[in-house]
């Protein structure tokens, strides 16, 4: 066996940057750009309030089991160790393709797309478009307009600078992602006290607070907010994905997600409440830049400047730590011979998963040059919840399964926090099939392709079997009248 097969990532991450990893995801382009979509959805502030307060829990309550598997499996890979372990590797290699082909990309790519938007704020000749076309899909009346702008390929740029980072070391990542959390959570709370205490004396104030009547409508509504709001605070997971690089993963893994969690709620919370005391309720529910708008309406203009600038580099942060975890799935995979070989090699020097992270760039790059902000974030949502959900699912049969592991950490309220957490991502999953489109609704499927199109590909490229970790044994593996198993070898 060669030195670099021998070499193995490296736990670089202290307590610090865990817990910069943690906050400094969740507090991105979301609480600046998702408040205005709540407020469109929700129609009142007693609902969006009730959304944030409902998201965070709900985050809340996964951060708690997923503080539990971190603890006592911080391997690489997160959920993919984790599905593996309790349900077989079918369900590890279906999360596995999921995260690495859509859910990661999606993320990364979206939040360098709410990068852009701040920048385009800064100067609007970045969302000029360079040029527009009228496509034809399926199950639509309507054709889907893709209009192409400079704002793309500097997200593509973004994603670049920040894979650059993150390939010179875990280290230089953890440390970049400490300065830019320390700032970016500064600005909220800059924000946050100027929109109380320098907007004017009887001004908008809370209206309207109760929406005007109940009906399904009302709670279309709600969840669409809700929505919104997990978007925002999504990120509590990332850590667990880079659990084999952090160092006393037991004690470190555990309190970096509950009170990072914890503390982006009531972060969040009262960013939402500052913004709808300072402006209208429909100005909020239109407004693509928040915080500039809140700024704005007490300093001016040129304050609104600076606060787009420190919004930008609150999603440089995001970004960041996007990257940072993204790559360790497909490394994971790879190692385990169930992924393209190239993404397992780790670089000598800098004991990077190098090829995961070009590999995660390359399909990020795609998706930031064909997507906008909404469509990608919408993706991601319902393409990883739905695992959020199977990865809880794990740990309470591994409570059944494996009682003699060591869990340095116990889920609090089990079972019913994991549970209550399994409801709220079912119905949130269920809401997006119901109010999507036809299209989105066959989103799903791709999981399912992955294993039929992607499985002989990186069979060849890995020369293993690509669902059976045990190597080419034969055995077969049956999900839904779907039977998978090792290609023939070529002649």
């Amino acid at each position: 066996m060669s030195d670099e097969k021998k070499l193995d990532l490296v736990r670089g991450l202290g307590k610090w940057s865990s817990a910069a990893i943690v906050v400094g995801t969740m507090v991105g382009t979301g609480i600046f750009l998702k408040p205005a979509e709540m407020a469109a959805d929700a129609g009142s502030l007693s609902l969006v309030l009730a959304a944030w307060v409902a998201g965070g829990v709900l985050s809340l309550f996964g951060a708690l089991a997923f503080a539990e598997l971190g603890a006592a499996l911080p391997e690489a890979g997160g959920e993919y160790a984790y599905l593996r372990r309790a349900f077989g590797p079918v369900w590890g290699f279906l999360f596995g393709w999921m995260h690495s082909i859509v859910g990661r990309p999606a993320s990364s790519s979206s939040i360098a797309a709410g990068l852009l938007r701040f920048c385009a704020f800064l100067a609007p000749a970045m969302a000029a478009p360079i040029f527009t076309a009228r496509i034809s899909a399926p199950f639509s009346h309507a054709p889907y307009v893709f209009a192409f702008t400079w704002a793309q390929p500097w997200a593509v740029a973004a994603l670049a600078v920040f894979a650059f980072i993150n390939f010179l070391g875990v280290r230089a990542g953890g440390r970049v992602q400490v300065i830019l959390t320390a700032i970016k959570v500064s600005s909220v709370v800059l924000i946050i006290v100027a929109g109380f205490a320098l907007a004017r004396p009887g001004g908008v104030g809370f209206h309207p607070f109760f929406p005007s009547g109940y009906s399904a409508i009302t709670l279309t509504g709600f969840f669409g907010a809700l929505s919104a709001a997990l978007w925002a605070y999504d990120g509590w997971e990332d850590l667990n994905l880079v659990g084999s690089e952090v160092e006393n993963p037991q004690r470190n893994i555990p309190r970096a997600l509950i009170l990072g969690v914890l503390f982006c709620m009531v972060l969040f919370t009262a960013f939402s409440l500052a913004a709808h005391w300072t402006l209208p309720f429909a100005t909020v529910a239109q407004s693509p830049h928040v915080a500039s708008d809140l700024v704005a309406q007490i300093s001016g203009r040129n304050a609104a400047l600076w606060v787009t600038l420190a919004m930008a580099i609150s999603a440089l942060g995001t970004l960041n730590s996007s990257i940072l975890s993204g790559a360790r799935v497909p490394y994971a995979m790879a190692r385990d011979g169930i992924f393209f070989r190239g993404t397992a090699e780790i670089h000598p020097r800098f004991r990077t998963p190098a090829g995961a992270i070009l590999f995660e760039l390359a399909i990020s790059s795609i998706f930031a040059l064909t997507g906008t902000f909404e469509e990608l974030t919408s993706l991601f949502l319902f393409a990883t919840w739905i695992f959020y959900a199977l990865a809880v699912a794990a740990m309470i049969k591994m409570r059944r399964t494996e009682p003699g592991l060591v869990r340095p950490y116990r889920c609090w309220g089990y079972p019913w926090v994991p549970a209550a957490f399994l409801a709220g991502a079912t119905a949130l999953t269920v809401n997006s099939v119901a109010g999507a489109s036809r299209s989105f609704v066959y989103r799903p499927r791709i999981d399912f392709f992955g294993i039929d199109f992607l499985s002989p590909l990186a069979a060849k490229a890995s020369r293993t079997y690509v669902i059976c970790s045990n190597g080419p044994s034969g055995v077969r593996f049956s999900l839904r009248g779907l039977v998978l198993q090792e290609p023939k070898p070529a002649s």
